[in-house]
């Protein structure tokens, strides 16, 4: 079926399962542009993650509007064959595909959580005119009923996954049985069908909370899409696939016959020709395996020996990739052309769109609003200055804004844990590297949008559940393995306090989680309930206890050794959870008895642990329904970056202090917020906006007028 003849025959693989091959250059058919019976444009997006306003840090490409509008008339010129090559057919058509992820928790997602209000990234992908789109992994950061939701708001548009069992989620299941979801698509373009076969990611509950959606491993189900799809005549067939990266991609086509066409997505790759022009502040990708960069389309060898390419757009509406294939009358691809590329979003210069005026008035302007309210709306009032400094601060020590972090994630899983049916954690970490302000929050309000900036990463509260004291131990002394140094390794905890010695040996793990040199700087641990885990430095027989962390570092991010233990995400992001804390559990006021100024003791240098005191720390009450109003989910594909990276104002050292001037301070000024949000939304998205409708913070905590 499908046979992409290169002029050159070292563009081609060598083998089926052979290494990857070395991006290629653009091709030149073989045969003469006489043969080309049909020739199909395909428009492919893919990773849009809720980024609708603009991309992040460049506000003059990027965004919906634009995107709609450039693939808008990317598809009339496709169609009309304005731009058409000499080796191209009269006959032609144009399908336009997404390869998932298209929404992200963040600022701008928020605003389709609000009463009343559209889900914008649906009204989005409307406009667009998607034949098809495949599920990706943060569609399910929500759960499957919130999902069920966006594809309600996209008629029309089939979801395509050959590998995905719905069949127990009663949503899902619903859209299923009405055609809404189904394994492949068949589109009507020129005359010829065109097939789009589905795929996702299968360990798809490692990063984010699926439910019961089932993922099977891909290989047999899509081959099994793929030969119905060509028994029933369909000679040009399309996979449309979300598998976190393009070598994961490639290993696939490697293994797959009768696809013509891959468009990858997860992996966030840029893909791009010499003459392609990109987005200011980003590199095409070098390929992992050939450390060549990747030139549009690579292309990858199947086991008949034919070629597959694959292609990928980036993602944050910033590109619209167009592939031309260009095939034979049997239905053979004899050649993609040379025109063939990324196609960059931009609003300034000689490649300059203008905004589609319907999306701007739909998606645009609400969601701006939305983010610039986030920078008006107090969640509560602190009576004291939160440190988020990074050094020293949050990556070398205790601080005040640490520990409510920490608190957070403690709120949530104990408050979510029976929903989700795991035991109720004991104790809260959280990697130092994940507070990412790099600033003081003076005393004051404290609003929506200063969550966002404290927590910016999609990364989703995580239960392990049952640890052994010994590994208790080795987590919290990863924890402070690089002390004195900054690292963003070092946590801030909740329901626990310990002491170390910085003296003393450090720990060293591997990549695995494997302890390669055992840690003695822990000398004392004392859970908030006066249970005694470590004395001594020795670890003290009991019960395991459970965790709560970030799905980051419950992953093993930081190399904190949890060396692959089941996690359960519980229905929040970690900035979800620090403003519930603050809402809900501290009924909007954060004082300084709870939470003074350079911390409570909970770590402590020395050889005996602060001994807690009755009632340390948020009391949140377990309740049957989770802490936010949308239901499960995590992250990926980016969440958070090695948190020793340091990549904001972080790498200032300032002077300790107590918010007396010798630490930057983060006011609340609108401005300066929304483009926090900003920031934020592209850092990696960062949660959930708690409730559909706010409310004001109590009493001498109320929030000003807007």
């Amino acid at each position: 079926m499908s046979r992409l003849v290169r002029a050159s025959a070292a563009l081609m693989l060598t083998g089926a399962f052979t290494v990857p091959l070395a991006p290629a250059a653009g091709a030149a058919p073989m045969e003469p542009a006489g043969d080309t019976a049909f020739t199909l444009s395909l428009l492919h997006a893919n990773d849009p993650e809720s980024q609708l306003l603009a991309a992040s840090g460049q506000e003059d490409f990027g965004g919906a509007a634009r995107f709609t509008t450039l693939v808008n008339e990317l598809r009339a010129a496709e169609e009309s064959g304005a731009l058409a090559g000499a080796d191209e057919a009269e006959d032609r058509g144009v399908v336009t595909v997404n390869s998932g992820d298209m929404y992200l928790p963040g600022p701008e997602f928020a605003a389709s959580r609000e009463d009343g209000a559209p889900f914008y990234d649906a009204v989005a992908a409307r406009y667009a005119g998607y034949d098809a789109v495949s599920m990706g992994n943060h569609e399910f950061d929500f759960g499957p009923d919130v999902y069920a939701e966006f594809i309600e708001q996209l008629p029309d548009v089939p979801v395509v996954a050959a590998n995905v069992d719905v069949s127990k989620e009663p949503s899902l299941a619903a859209l299923e049985e009405a055609g809404r979801i189904a394994p492949s698509t068949v589109v009507e373009t020129g005359g010829e069908q065109v097939g789009i076969v589905g795929a996702l990611y299968p360990p798809l509950a490692t990063i984010t909370s699926p439910r019961g959606v089932v993922v099977e491993d891909l290989v047999a189900p899509v081959q099994a899409e793929v030969d119905r799809l060509d028994a029933a005549g369909v000679d040009k067939i399309i996979m449309i696939s979300h598998l976190q990266n393009i070598t994961y991609e490639e290993r696939v086509a490697r293994e797959l016959t009768g696809i013509d066409a891959i468009v990858s997505g997860g992996g966030h790759e840029v893909m791009a020709n010499a003459d392609d022009a990109l987005v200011p502040g980003d590199e095409v990708t070098v390929h992992p395996d050939t450390g060549q960069p990747l030139s549009y389309p690579l292309l990858a060898t199947n086991p008949d020996g034919e070629t597959v390419p694959i292609v990928t757009a980036g993602s944050n509406y910033k590109y619209v990739g167009l592939l031309v294939l260009n095939f034979d009358a049997e239905g053979n691809v004899t050649s993609v052309s040379d025109r063939s590329g990324a196609v960059r979003v931009s609003g300034t210069g000689d490649d300059a769109v203008a905004p589609h005026p319907e999306v701007e008035a739909q998606v645009t302007k609400p969601v701006s609003d939305h983010v610039a309210e986030l920078a008006e709306t107090v969640v509560a009032q602190s009576d004291v200055d939160l440190n988020g400094v990074q050094n020293p601060g949050v990556r070398t020590q205790e601080t005040n804004l640490g520990n409510l972090v920490a608190d957070g994630l403690l709120d949530t899983g104990v408050r979510n844990a029976a929903q989700y049916g795991v035991p109720e954690p004991q104790i809260g970490i959280q990697n130092g590297g994940g507070i990412r302000n790099a600033s003081v929050l003076p005393a004051g309000p404290l609003t929506a949008l200063d969550t966002y900036a404290v927590a910016p990463f999609a990364n989703q509260v995580a239960v392990v559940p049952d640890l052994p004291r010994s590994q208790i131990k080795e987590l919290l002394e990863q924890g402070v393995a690089a002390a004195p140094a900054a690292s963003g390794a070092f946590m801030q905890v909740a329901g626990v306090n310990f002491a170390y010695d910085p003296e003393r040996t450090a720990q060293v793990a591997a990549a695995d989680g494997t302890i390669t040199t055992p840690g003695e700087r822990v000398r004392n641990v004392i859970l908030h309930d006066g249970t005694v885990i470590v004395e001594d430095g020795e670890v003290v027989d009991g019960d395991p206890v459970t965790v709560v962390t970030n799905d980051f570092s419950a992953r093993g991010g930081d190399l904190y050794p949890f060396r692959g233990a089941d996690y359960t995400v519980v229905g929040s992001t970690y900035q979800g959870a620090l403003e519930r804390l603050v809402t809900g559990t501290l009924d909007g006021r954060i004082t300084e008895a709870a939470y003074p100024e350079g911390g409570s003791g909970r770590i402590v240098v020395g050889e005996e642990a602060t001994v807690p005191e009755p009632g340390t720390g948020p009391s949140p009450s377990p309740s049957p329904s989770p802490s936010p109003s949308p239901t499960d989910g995590p992250t990926a594909g980016p969440t958070e970056e090695p948190s020793g990276k340091p990549s904001d104002p972080a790498s200032q050292s300032p002077k300790p202090g107590n918010g007396n001037g010798s630490l930057p301070k983060t006011g609340t000024a609108v401005l300066g917020l929304v483009a926090a949000a900003v920031v934020a939304a592209g850092a990696g998205g960062a949660a959930l906006y708690l409730g559909r409708k706010r409310k004001a913070a109590p009493a001498d905590g109320a929030a000003p007028d807007a």
